[in-house]
């Protein structure tokens, strides 16, 4: 494939700068966009971190809440990833801190895109588009799968990543010219840290190692390693079959909650000592619902699982991802290795 100057949104995120580095390896040209250009010391040393050469980064300002740096951002570009997207450990009081950054922003990038002649975007979903407000299917999520917006137990984020994969869509149907647009769902993303600005998966994992959770909850969480995320994206990119399609980026089955804090105990010994051994009663986290944000999302998850199936990323493009235990330790070390776990 005749490649150019390749443009990856939010390169200092977790999954940005990652494919970032992954793309370096190709030797390919990257273009990154950062909110705020005082970011682009930090942007190039997580690049270094990552054992990549961050001279061949070109970094812009673009905001996926302003119309101002986007044709600079996609002026000369072949291809887009569009990672960049809010995911917070909290969810926000106000909703429209997410949904409004991850529809408008999308839209921007797709129609600063169409109107520079880029071949094909692909867009950094989640699981969370797949998955949830609806009754559980009985078998393995698949791409076919759609997240009800307005279904029971739908936080912001959820609602914000459906949302904006749904107005992606109608844009390329609507009025994409000719760009392509292919999507990358992903669930809980582990794998090596990059630094120290944690993603949402390593706090997790972190808080478990750290004593943070006293016990868990009574549900389970699927993991995929950001290297093979990386790998997904840049496979979506390329294959020319991966136009109009959407991927599911998973390791393995979900895991409970407990049984990952036995996983971590079992394999790093006495440096994850105060991973919980515990179950919350189920009517502890609902009896406090009410006056706890978070327990009402723990609430909405007892129970639950999410199994999901890579089952079309692997047919169809060849995607073999690293197991889920393999991609939790990976994160387990690396936290423990930058000293971000007491020792």
């Amino acid at each position: 494939m005749d490649e150019g100057t390749i443009l990856v949104t939010g390169g200092t995120g977790f999954v940005g700068v990652s494919c970032i580095i992954r793309l370096l390896a190709d030797g390919t040209r990257v273009r990154t966009t950062v909110r705020d250009l005082t970011r682009a010391d930090d942007l190039r040393e997580l690049v270094r971190l990552g054992g990549a050469d961050p001279d061949g980064v070109e970094v812009v300002a673009a905001d996926l809440l302003d119309d101002a740096g986007w044709p600079e951002a996609v002026a000369g570009v072949t291809h887009v990833l569009h990672v960049a997207s809010p995911f917070p450990v909290r969810q926000p009081k106000d909703e429209d801190e997410l949904i409004a950054p991850a529809r408008e922003g999308v839209l921007r990038v797709l129609s600063a895109a169409r109107d520079a002649g880029v071949r094909r975007v692909v867009q950094t979903s989640s699981f969370a588009a797949i998955g949830y407000g609806r009754r559980n299917p009985g078998r393995a999520y698949t791409e076919e799968d759609w997240t009800d917006p307005d279904g029971p137990g739908v936080t912001p984020y959820i609602r914000s990543k459906t949302l904006a994969e749904r107005a992606a869509w109608q844009f390329i149907d609507r009025e994409g010219g000719g760009l392509e647009l292919a999507t990358v769902n992903p669930v809980g993303i582990f794998g090596p840290a990059i630094g120290t600005d944690l993603s949402t998966s390593l706090e997790l994992l972190r808080q478990l190692l750290d004593g943070g959770y006293p016990v868990v909850p009574n549900g389970s969480v699927s993991a995929v390693d950001v290297r093979d995320v990386a790998d997904l994206h840049v496979l979506a990119m390329r294959h020319p079959d991966a136009a109009g399609e959407r991927f599911l980026a998973v390791s393995g089955d979900a895991i409970t909650y407990l049984d990952l804090s036995r996983f971590l105990r079992d394999r790093l010994g006495e440096r994850a000592r105060r991973a919980p051994t515990r179950v919350i009663p189920d009517w502890v986290v609902k009896a406090g619902a009410p006056f706890s944000r978070e327990l009402r999302l723990m609430a909405s998850e007892l129970g639950r699982r999410g199994d999901a199936s890579h089952g079309k990323a692997t047919r169809m493009l060849g995607w073999t991802p690293r197991s889920r235990e393999e991609a939790i330790l990976a994160s387990a070390e690396s936290l423990l290795d930058l000293g971000l776990v007491r020792a």
